[in-house]
């Protein structure tokens, strides 16, 4: 690594950012890290098909040129050499006076123990037989023996077995087993398994590690639509988004749903909330969940302290910012997601639901499947799109081959960022909108959007049914006055609106009077306001305050006695303990903030008093909460371009520092030694290690290292000749021997 040029150990750093996290003190340390299992396995789990084909052979075949290897892999010469020359990049492959050698761990790490790599083919013997030396031998098996030598290869490469004598020779075989047994092409393991050696499965299939070719992905299954349309779809598709999100938020501003004890939303106020936005549960909680994602709503304790769900204070800001800019973040925010709202509504492995915002409905690999997958719908031709019905499971194939290592439910994942990218407007009809590839490139695609938007409309067309028709999106502040002097009624293209005694009843309740009311509905329609309306108006206006509450605990006062004569012989206002007083006064026993909407249900209109007679008009809170704490958003690519250069400066500067110490005048640090210890490792034979036990007491040690995980040194002691372990830290210094182990 110290003769690599500063792009190549940048582009280490970007696709390894593990091994930047802290910044490394030298390149020993570099290396060290490099080799560590967790970061290998890592590095592993981001390699497509192929290259993990072509770091499979170099494992299995021992080969060690890329000519050799070309001739292994079931792939063109161009693609094995631009895989191994990724490999090398990445610090999986070295190049070493011997030719190519796969980093320590890689072995292990790519099996996860004794199982077959990728290619079905198990490791190379300690001693292994020469291409030569097989063919001859599996010339001299009986049939039986060659149809369980292959039936071994197709299962992986391992068996059992039962009555067979693993140490025989060939003229003393009783059985097919022990004819492969004598001849090596099989080889005991311990517990009565026995495995396939790599250099016997690679002579079975013709020198190659795989029978079918490794280079080629999978092909998507696409039909052809009109780019136009699918834009005009995806556009659609977004704009009802943010327009559901602010309903339903502005809604849970003054009606906060209750949040449960785990921290998630209740399955009730989830259907209650999918029946108010007029869509399914699963809709609903994508909507949820992506509010959640983009800080626009969070948990805190209402007047009884109980934990509610309301927007946050960055909610009235998102409000009134252009729908394209809304729309911007919103998919930002759940492109980067590690959420899962595609499991609300299932159970988990116990059977428990999955509830909307539960904390622990997350997945660390969802952000990378979520951006996997629109890059493969962003090298879709224009004019192409994912086909109905098998588009999905192509697509699905293609994220396979492309992360072969990554969870068993990618399948499910690429399923959910499917369904929800369309659902958030970045798709339509299986297709990358011309916006979301600017979006996914990191571009604005506020202008690309707004575009395909329709203008918000300032007027609507009253009609004599007692509805009114907007002819199209209306501006935030119309559509909110809108929205508290009507019911929406159906929503879509054009949406309908529809007036009630309820619906005025609840203008004037924060405060509108009779002329405002009149002043709004002509101001914004189109149509002459019809006589129904006005009628409809004026008589809850009439009814409006005829009945009065106060403090008694409550008092109703009314000059209108047969209005509290009807309302004291109510059959349902026995629990609210109505008496009266005078003819035009009753009083009850229960609170005023009880007793005032209990009256409101039961069809009156009453006004709240102040002591000195006047109507005290009060509008509900609108309930914010603090703006949660998130991760910090992915960083710009100039940030981590500086970033790296940094890194790659202090490594440097710290390997200078390290050279121009005096030799052998400081004991090695723990990262020194798990470097030196990897070194030994790698090179073969015994070394010299001076190590500290639990009581302080110095010794030089000569041991065989074995292998170095977890701070933890594995290796056979010379002294007491058995294989002990090694605290890391406590070993202040490696010197190879060369004593024959």
């Amino acid at each position: 690594m110290r003769s690599w040029p500063d792009e190549r150990l940048s582009r280490l750093l970007s696709e390894r950012p593990d091994l930047a996290t802290p910044a490394p003190h030298d390149f020993g340390q570099l290396a060290s890290r490099a080799a560590v299992r967790t970061s290998v396995v890592r590095a592993l789990d981001s390699l497509t098909r192929l290259e993990l084909c072509v770091l499979d052979a170099l494992v299995v075949s021992g080969q060690t040129t890329p000519a050799e290897l070309c001739t292994s892999v079931q792939a063109t010469t161009a693609a094995v050499k631009a895989a191994l020359e990724r490999l090398v990049d990445l610090a999986l492959v070295w190049e070493s006076t011997a030719g190519l050698r796969p980093l320590t761990g890689v072995a292990e790490g790519m099996t996860g123990g004794p199982d077959a790599g990728v290619s079905g083919l198990q490791p190379r013997s300690a001693d292994p037989l020469t291409p030569d030396q097989v063919a001859s031998r599996l010339a001299e098996l009986s049939p039986a023996a060659r149809a369980l030598l292959e039936h071994v290869l197709e299962q992986g490469g391992q068996a059992t077995t039962s009555a067979a004598r693993h140490t025989v020779l060939p003229e003393e075989a009783a059985n097919p087993a022990e004819e492969l047994l004598s001849r090596r092409l099989l080889v005991p393991r311990g517990g009565g398994s026995v495995v396939l050696p790599g250099e016997v499965g690679l002579v079975l299939r013709g020198g190659r590690t795989t029978t079918a070719p490794v280079d080629v992905p999978p092909e998507l299954s696409t039909t052809p639509r009109e780019p136009a349309l699918v834009d005009r779809v995806a556009a659609g598709a977004a704009f009802e988004l943010v327009r559901r999100l602010e309903l339903l938020l502005d809604h849970w501003g003054t009606h906060p749903p209750s949040a449960l004890r785990s921290g998630g939303l209740g399955v009730r106020e989830l259907k209650a909330a999918a029946t108010f936005l007029h869509v399914d549960e699963p809709a609903a909680a994508l909507i949820i969940e992506t509010a959640s994602t983009a800080g626009l709503l969070a948990s805190r304790a209402d007047s009884d302290g109980n934990p509610v769900w309301v927007p946050t204070d960055v909610f009235d800001g998102w409000s009134t910012q252009d729908l394209p800019q809304r729309w911007a973040l919103v998919a930002r925010s759940w492109l980067e997601s590690p959420r899962l709202p595609g499991l609300v509504g299932t159970r988990d492995p116990a059977g428990k639901p999955w509830n909307a915002l539960t904390p622990e409905l997350t997945s660390r690999s969802m952000p990378e499947t979520r951006l996997m997958t629109l890059r493969v719908l962003a090298e879709l031709p224009p004019g192409q799109v994912l086909a109905s019905g098998t588009g999905l499971p192509s697509l699905v194939a293609r994220l396979a081959w492309l992360r072969p290592r990554r969870p068993r439910t990618r399948a499910d994942q690429a399923a959910w960022a499917v369904h929800e990218a369309a659902a958030l407007g970045l798709t339509g009809l299986g297709a990358l909108a011309s916006y979301g590839r600017l979006l996914l490139a990191g571009d604005d695609p506020g202008d690309a959007l707004g575009v395909l938007l329709p203008e918000p409309v300032d007027h609507v067309l009253v009609q004599a049914d007692l509805t009114a028709v907007a002819p199209g999106p209306l501006e935030t502040g119309l559509a909110r006055k809108l929205q508290l002097v009507a019911d929406v009624e159906s929503r879509g293209g054009a949406t309908v609106y529809r007036f009630t005694p309820q619906s005025v009843r609840r203008a004037l309740d924060v405060g509108w009077t009779a002329a405002e009311v009149h002043e709004f509905l002509g101001t914004v329609s189109r149509t002459p306001v019809p006589q129904p309306l006005t009628y409809l108006v004026d008589d809850t206006v009439r009814t409006f305050g005829a009945v009065r509450v106060g403090q008694a605990e409550s008092f109703l006062r009314s000059d209108d006695e047969t209005a509290l004569t009807e309302l004291l012989h109510h059959p349902k206002v026995g629990p609210l303990g109505l008496r009266r007083l005078a003819p035009t006064v009753l009083i009850s026993d229960t609170p005023i903030e009880v007793l005032l909407p209990r009256l409101r249900e039961l069809g009156a209109a009453p006004v709240v008093e102040a002591a000195d007679g006047s109507v005290r008009v009060t509008r509900p809170d609108q309930l914010r909460a603090r703006t949660p704490r998130v991760r910090r958003a992915a960083a710009t690519s100039a940030h981590e371009t500086a970033r790296v250069a940094a890194v790659i400066t202090a490594v440097r500067a710290g390997d200078r520092a390290a050279a121009s110490r005096p030799a052998g005048s400081a004991s090695l640090s723990p990262s020194g030694s798990l470097a030196a210890l990897r070194e030994a490792i790698e090179i073969g034979g015994a070394v010299l290690i001076s190590y500290v036990d639990n009581h302080g007491s110095a010794s030089d040690r000569i041991v065989d290292p074995l292998s170095v995980e977890g701070g933890q040194l594995t290796a056979r002691d010379h002294r007491s000749d058995d294989v002990r372990t090694f605290a890391v830290h406590r070993i202040t210094s490696v010197k190879p021997l060369d004593v024959p182990s």
